[in-house]
């Protein structure tokens, strides 16, 4: 079945109400099951064509120091690469490095804010892909145990 329309969301919320799409199905996109799979952050690198990523100081990272709660830790990213289209947030010690991988739409601003977790002190990885290319800036986060500093 082809659905046209001159308002293509109006067609698929039309597509909706009817019971023709599933909603699951209609907003679906593939993602990168072997990247967020990766037990290595070389591994999800390179499912993330990124294994050759250039260091960029244009990749501005804040997050804090130091985590006294590793469940839930802040992290505000902003690219000042121009023509930004993706945001891929890793961390090496996690079981599963690769955490987040955002897609960007055409003009929007290369920003992402978010939260994450970590079991123990690491690095913290963030690429960005803009105008074909790969480009990578990484952050240390401290995670205490217990609050106490350590």
């Amino acid at each position: 079945m082809i659905l046209k329309g001159s308002a293509g969301g109006s067609v698929l919320a039309c597509a909706l109400a009817s019971g023709l799409l599933r909603p699951t199905a209609a907003f679906a996109i593939d993602w990168n099951k072997t990247g967020f799979e990766a037990k290595a952050v070389a591994d999800a690198l390179k499912h993330i064509g990124a294994a050759g990523a250039t260091e960029s100081a244009e990749i501005l990272i804040k997050a804090p120091d130091i985590a006294e709660n590793g469940a839930v830790i802040p992290i505000e990213v902003t690219s000042r690469i121009a023509g930004a289209e993706s945001i891929s947030l890793l961390v090496e010690k996690n079981p599963f490095p690769l955490l987040a991988h955002v897609d960007l739409v055409n003009g929007t601003e290369g920003y992402i804010n978010t939260r994450f977790k970590m079991g123990q002190t690491s690095v913290v990885k963030v690429v960005v892909k803009a105008g074909g290319k790969h480009y990578i800036a990484s952050r240390e986060v401290k995670v205490t145990i217990g609050g106490c500093g350590g």
